[in-house]
């Protein structure tokens, strides 16, 4: 989820630098050269990053959509770390009137996303269980694919991901 926000904040970037410049972001616009520290977590900002964000959002952002965008990335980032299922309602909520508000059709379709996943979030908040092991392991599996193209045999290429995995689980 933290990723589709962090998406959706780029698109909001790039067509802000379209609607504003009519080109693409260079390195001589603050919102290009500062697009890491945008994507940063809140909390991860030092005091010398939340000066140059503020920077960012005066210098580079004449609508305020940028701002707006980066709140709800935020507001995001803290629904997905509460830590009781009534808190979440709550981020949940707020989360909806920043979209609300802001009226981006990327903000909208981030929102969406987020009520379709509701209930694995909860299940997320709640057991702090994710899925990020089985995404790894078809990643290495991917990895192995991709490297072992002159297998043919099934079973050479079971024992290839096998072997991998082990050796994996062993170091």
């Amino acid at each position: 989820m933290t990723m589709l926000a962090n998406d959706m904040l780029t698109t909001v970037r790039q067509g802000l630098s379209q609607q504003v410049r009519g080109r693409r972001g260079r390195t001589t616009d603050p919102a290009w050269a500062n697009r890491m520290l945008l994507l940063k977590a809140d909390e991860k900002l030092s005091e010398r990053g939340q000066h140059r964000l503020a920077g960012v959002f005066a210098a580079d952002d004449p609508t305020g959509s940028l701002q707006v965008a980066w709140q709800i990335k935020e507001q995001l980032r803290t629904l997905l770390n509460t830590g009781s299922l009534e808190a979440a309602a709550a981020a949940k909520t707020a989360l909806a009137d920043l979209v609300e508000r802001a009226a981006m059709p990327e903000a909208n379709r981030l929102y969406r996303t987020v009520c379709r996943w509701w209930a694995e979030i909860e299940v997320l908040i709640v057991t702090g269980a994710t899925t990020a092991k089985v995404e790894a392991n078809n990643t290495a599996i991917k990895h192995i694919k991709r490297t072992a193209r002159g297998y043919r045999n099934p079973d050479n290429y079971k024992s290839r991901i096998l072997l991998r995995s082990a050796a994996r689980m062993a170091a």
